[in-house]
C-alpha cells in the first residue's frame, strides 16, 4: 500500500504507520481537547503585532466572522493575513504546496502524481510572472497580507499551537516545518481557482475517448446544442461586432488514444481545490427596483463547488475607519484563506456575484513528437525541456524533465512517455491560465468600485477563470457583464482534440476584446439571471464563447420562478432565498410520462405509481424522488455503459437530460440496444422497464420493501470531509477532522444543486458552497451563510456550526451582532 493514496483532496497512511497510530489512539483521544485549544484564535483583549502603523480593531459575531476595522489599507490587510492563519492556516499551507506543485514535501511519495502534473503545467512559474505584472499597490497590499501571516507565524512557533493537522502530520513527517508566507503563495492560488474552473477540457478528451468506440457522429449525439428554443440565455437582446469563427468541421486525426488517456489520468492527478467536473457551477441573478418591496435591488448568488471541511469559502469584512483615496475599503464578503480581499460580495455602494462563465480557454493539441523534436507545418522543431526537482519527505528528490511544444507543455508525459507509432504520440495542453495576467488587481478594484463604470473597469483586468459577473447598486442600477481571456481559434470549435502539427488550429495572438464580450444593464425586464447557461444566442454574437454550456435547466426555473413571484406581487429577500432552496427536477416532466406509457408488473410497479402525483420536489423526506433519481441512475447505465468507455460513462446532469430526450423519441436508436446481450436487440421500453426494476431492487435492499417509506434523504447524503487527512482510513483519525453525513434536498441541475455522481451513487458531491442575498436597500440586511464555519480547527465552536443552517436553507445577517472584540497594536 502506498503511503498516500491520492483521491480529490485526501491523504491515505502507509501500513508503516498503522500499528502506531492504532496504538496512540487512545492516548490521542485522551489529549485531543488540550491540543486542539491550543491552536484555537484569541478573539479578545490586545496583541502587538510588528508592522502595524495604528490599532486595528477585530469584531466577531457568534459565527465567529471577523469584521476588521483599520485606518490605512496596509493594516487592513495585514491583519486579514493574521485573521485568516489564526483561522485556517493549515488550510493555506496545505493549498501553496498545491499550487506549487510540493505536496511530496508534506506527505511523501504518494503525491508524487500530484506534484508532476502541477510541475509540468508550471502554476507557480506563471504566478512569478503575474506577480511582476501587477500595479505597485496590489503588490503592497500582498506585501502587507504576508506580513500578517508571517507575524501570526512567529507569534504560534510549536505545531500544537497552529492546528490540529500539524500534530497529526508530526506522526508521520516530523520534520516538516511551514516556511514563511509571501506574495507569490497568494498569487499562485489563483491558478487553482482557474484550474478548477477550466471549462470543457474533459468533455474533449472524453469525445475523443468516446469515439473509440463509436462513430463521430453517434459521439456528436452526446453533446446535443443548446435548447435556445425553451431555455433562455443570459443576453436577451442587441449584437455585438466581432469576427465570426470558422465552423468547419474537421475530420477526426489519428486518434492518440493512448497519449489521450494519459493526459486523462495526468488531469486526474491534479488536486481539486474547488472541485472540478459534473456539478461544478452556479446560480447568480439580480433583480431591479422596479420588482421589488424595497424599490431598490436584490442580488442572489450561491456557487456550486465540491463540499469540503472546512468549506472553501472564508466570511470576512474589511474596513477603512474614514474612506479615502489610501484607504478606500468598505467591503464584507466571501474571501479565500491565502488571498487578500473579498471575491464575491458588497460594499457600500455596490454588491456583485459570480458564477462561472465557462468558455473554451483550454485545447488539446495532438502532437507527433520523436526524440527531442516534434513536428510543426512539415518541419521538426525542437522541444522547449526544463528540468523540476520534487523533494520527497522520507524519500530522495525526483526530477521530472517538462517538455513543451508551441502550444504548451506535453501534459501526457506526466505517467509516462509514449513510443512512436507515426500518429499523435503526445497531448499539449494550451490554457489561457498558462499566460501571465492581472487577475489580482482585479480583486482590489472591484472590492473599490463604486459604481457600473468601475465596476467594468475591475471587471476588464478579471482574465482567468472567466466567470458571470452580475452586478447591482444603491442607485438602482443593475447590470451583467461577461469578462476573461478568451482564445481566438484559427480553425475550429475547440470541441475536439487538434492535430498541433498542421499548425491550422493555433490560437490567434490576441483574445476576444473586452469591448466585444457580452453585457447589459437595466435590461427592461428588470432581471438578469445566471446558471453556467448560454450566455447569447450564437445568431446574434460573433465571437465563439464555447459550445458546451450547462444546458439551462437551472437558469430558466430561476426564470420561471421570477416571473411567478412578480405576478404575484414584490420579490422580497425571503423571495430571494426561497428560489435558492427550489429542489425541482427539471426532468421530472419529460421522463415521468415516458415511464407511465411503458407496461410494467410486479412490485416495481407499485413503486411507479409513486410518480403519479408527484411535482418533482427533491426534498430529503420524498420517496418519490428517491425512486425517480434510482431509476434515472440505473436509466443511464442501461443507456450507455455498454458503448462508451469508462471515463466517458455518464455522471448524470442536464446535458443528459437532453440526449434522453431525444433518445425518448427515438424508441429504436442504436444506443437503446445492449450491445453485451447477442442475438437480443434492446429498444426503448425494454431498457425503461428494466431501469425502473433496478432501481425497485436496489432501494428495497437499502431501504426496505415498503415504498412509501422511503426517503431521499437516506441516499443524498453530505459527508463534510477534511481535505487532507478526512480519508485517511483510520476511523478515529477520521473522526477528528470530518463531520456527518446528514440528508440534503436538490440534486444535480436543480436550482438547490446538491448534485451526485450517477456513476458512484447518490453520495453528494458537489454543493452551493454559500449563498448570499445582498439587499441594496439597506446593505446591513444582507444575508449569507458558508457550507461549514469560520474556523478550520476542528472542535471549534465555528467549526461547522453554519452546515445545519446551510442544509435547511437559512441564513445570517452579514452584519451579526458584535460579541468578540480584539485590538491589534503596532
Amino acid at each position: 500500500m502506498r503511503p498516500f493514496a491520492w483521491l480529490p483532496g485526501p491523504v491515505r497512511w502507509s501500513a508503516r504507520v498503522l500499528t502506531v497510530l492504532v496504538a496512540l489512539v487512545a492516548v490521542l483521544a485522551a489529549v485531543v481537547v488540550v491540543i486542539v485549544r491550543q491552536s484555537f484564535p484569541q478573539v479578545e483583549g490586545e496583541l502587538q503585532v510588528p508592522g502595524l502603523s495604528g490599532n486595528v480593531e477585530i469584531y466577531r459575531d457568534k459565527a465567529g466572522i471577523p469584521q476588521i476595522y483599520a485606518d490605512r489599507a496596509a493594516d487592513l490587510f495585514l491583519a486579514q493575513g493574521y485573521v485568516h492563519a489564526q483561522d485556517r492556516f493549515w488550510e493555506m499551507d496545505f493549498r501553496r504546496h498545491v499550487t506549487a506543485g510540493r505536496l511530496s514535501e508534506m506527505f511523501g511519495a504518494s503525491t508524487l502524481d500530484n506534484d508532476k502534473a502541477i510541475r509540468t503545467m508550471g502554476w507557480r512559474r506563471v504566478a512569478e510572472q503575474e506577480l511582476a505584472m501587477l500595479n505597485e499597490r496590489t503588490r503592497g497590499y500582498l506585501d502587507a497580507y504576508a506580513r500578517g501571516v508571517n507575524e501570526w507565524l512567529k507569534a504560534n512557533p510549536d505545531a500544537s499551537q497552529r492546528s490540529l493537522e500539524y500534530s497529526v502530520l508530526k506522526l508521520q513527517n516530523s520534520g516538516y516545518r511551514p516556511e514563511p508566507w509571501t506574495p507569490l503563495d497568494s498569487v499562485a492560488w489563483l491558478k487553482a481557482m482557474a484550474w478548477d474552473l477550466r471549462s470543457n477540457m474533459e468533455d474533449e478528451i472524453d469525445r475523443a475517448l468516446a469515439a473509440t468506440k463509436l462513430p463521430r457522429e453517434r459521439v456528436e449525439q452526446l453533446y446535443p446544442g443548446y435548447p435556445f428554443g425553451k431555455h433562455q440565455p443570459i443576453v436577451t437582446r442587441g449584437t455585438v461586432s466581432g469576427d465570426r469563427f470558422d465552423e468547419r468541421a474537421e475530420p477526426r486525426p489519428a486518434t492518440g488514444t493512448r497519449a489521450l488517456t494519459q493526459a486523462a489520468a495526468a488531469f486526474d492527478a491534479v488536486p481539486s481545490t474547488l472541485g472540478s467536473g459534473d456539478g461544478i457551477g452556479s446560480n447568480s441573478w439580480v433583480v431591479s427596483g422596479e420588482h421589488t418591496a424595497s424599490g431598490k435591488p436584490l442580488l442572489a448568488n450561491d456557487p456550486h463547488l465540491a463540499p469540503s471541511m472546512p468549506s472553501v469559502w472564508y466570511q470576512t469584512g474589511l474596513h477603512c475607519r474614514k474612506k479615502s483615496d489610501e484607504c478606500a475599503f468598505d467591503v464584507t464578503g466571501f474571501s479565500f484563506s491565502g488571498v487578500p480581499g473579498v471575491i464575491i460580495g458588497q460594499n457600500d455602494k455596490i454588491a456583485w456575484g459570480f458564477t462561472n462563465l465557462a468558455p473554451d480557454v483550454s485545447d488539446l493539441f495532438l502532437e507527433q513528437v520523436k526524440d527531442d523534436t516534434y513536428l510543426y507545418r512539415g518541419s521538426w522543431e525542437k522541444l522547449t525541456t526544463r528540468q523540476e526537482q520534487i523533494k520527497v519527505a522520507g524519500g530522495q528528490p525526483v526530477t521530472i524533465t517538462v517538455r513543451t511544444t508551441r502550444h504548451g507543455p506535453l501534459v501526457n508525459e506526466v505517467m509516462d512517455a509514449v513510443k512512436p507509432t507515426g500518429e499523435a504520440t503526445a497531448v499539449a495542453l494550451q490554457w489561457t491560465a498558462l499566460t501571465p495576467g492581472r487577475t489580482a488587481d482585479a480583486i482590489f478594484e472591484l472590492n473599490r468600485a463604486s459604481n457600473w463604470d468601475e465596476f467594468q473597469s475591475a471587471a476588464s483586468l478579471f482574465e482567468v477563470p472567466a466567470q458571470n459577473l452580475v452586478y447591482a447598486d444603491t442607485g438602482g442600477r443593475i447590470g451583467y457583464q461577461a469578462p476573461g481571456r478568451i482564445p481566438v481559434r484559427s480553425k475550429g470549435d475547440g470541441t475536439w482534440p487538434v492535430p498541433g502539427w498542421t499548425g491550422e488550429h493555433d490560437w490567434q495572438e490576441q483574445p476576444i476584446p473586452f469591448d466585444q464580450l457580452p453585457t447589459v444593464t437595466n435590461p427592461p425586464e428588470g432581471f438578469i439571471v445566471t446558471a453556467n447557461n448560454a450566455v447569447i444566442n450564437p445568431a446574434a454574437y460573433g465571437p465563439l464563447l464555447t459550445k458546451d454550456w450547462a444546458y439551462g435547466y437551472r437558469s430558466q426555473r430561476i426564470l420561471d420562478r421570477l416571473d411567478q413571484e412578480i405576478q404575484k406581487g414584490k420579490v422580497t429577500a425571503a423571495t430571494m432565498s426561497e428560489i435558492q432552496r427550489d429542489t425541482r427536477n427539471g426532468f421530472a416532466r419529460t421522463l415521468v410520462p415516458a415511464l407511465a406509457k411503458v407496461p410494467l408488473a410486479g412490485p416495481s410497479a407499485k413503486a411507479r405509481d409513486l410518480l403519479k402525483d408527484w411535482d418533482g420536489a427533491q426534498d430529503v423526506g420524498s420517496a418519490p424522488s428517491a425512486y425517480f433519481n434510482a431509476v434515472w441512475r440505473h436509466l443511464l447505465k442501461g443507456l450507455f455503459d455498454d458503448d462508451l468507455p469508462e471515463a466517458a460513462r455518464p455522471a448524470g446532469g442536464d446535458r443528459w437530460y437532453e440526449v434522453v430526450a431525444g433518445l425518448l423519441d427515438e424508441p429504436a436508436d442504436p444506443f437503446w440496444d445492449d450491445t453485451r446481450t447477442e442475438g437480443i436487440i434492446e429498444t426503448r421500453d425494454d431498457v425503461l422497464r428494466q431501469a425502473m426494476a433496478s432501481a425497485y431492487g436496489e432501494l428495497a435492499d437499502r431501504l426496505g420493501s415498503d415504498v412509501k417509506s422511503w426517503r431521499w434523504g437516506d441516499l443524498h447524503t453530505l459527508t463534510l470531509t477534511n481535505a487532507t487527512f478526512g480519508t485517511s482510513g483510520i476511523g478515529p483519525v477520521e473522526w477528528l477532522f470530518n463531520r456527518g453525513p446528514f440528508a440534503a434536498p436538490g440534486g444535480k441541475d436543480a436550482v438547490n444543486a446538491n448534485g451526485w455522481n450517477a456513476k458512484k451513487g447518490y453520495e453528494i458531491n458537489a454543493v452551493p458552497s454559500m449563498r448570499m442575498v445582498a439587499d441594496l436597500s439597506d446593505l446591513s440586511k444582507s444575508q449569507w451563510i458558508n457550507l461549514t464555519g469560520a474556523s478550520g480547527h476542528a472542535f471549534h465552536p465555528n467549526y461547522w456550526d453554519q452546515a445545519a443552517l446551510w442544509a435547511e436553507g437559512r441564513m445570517l445577517p452579514m452584519a451579526g451582532e458584535r460579541v468578540h472584540k480584539l485590538v491589534l497594536r503596532p
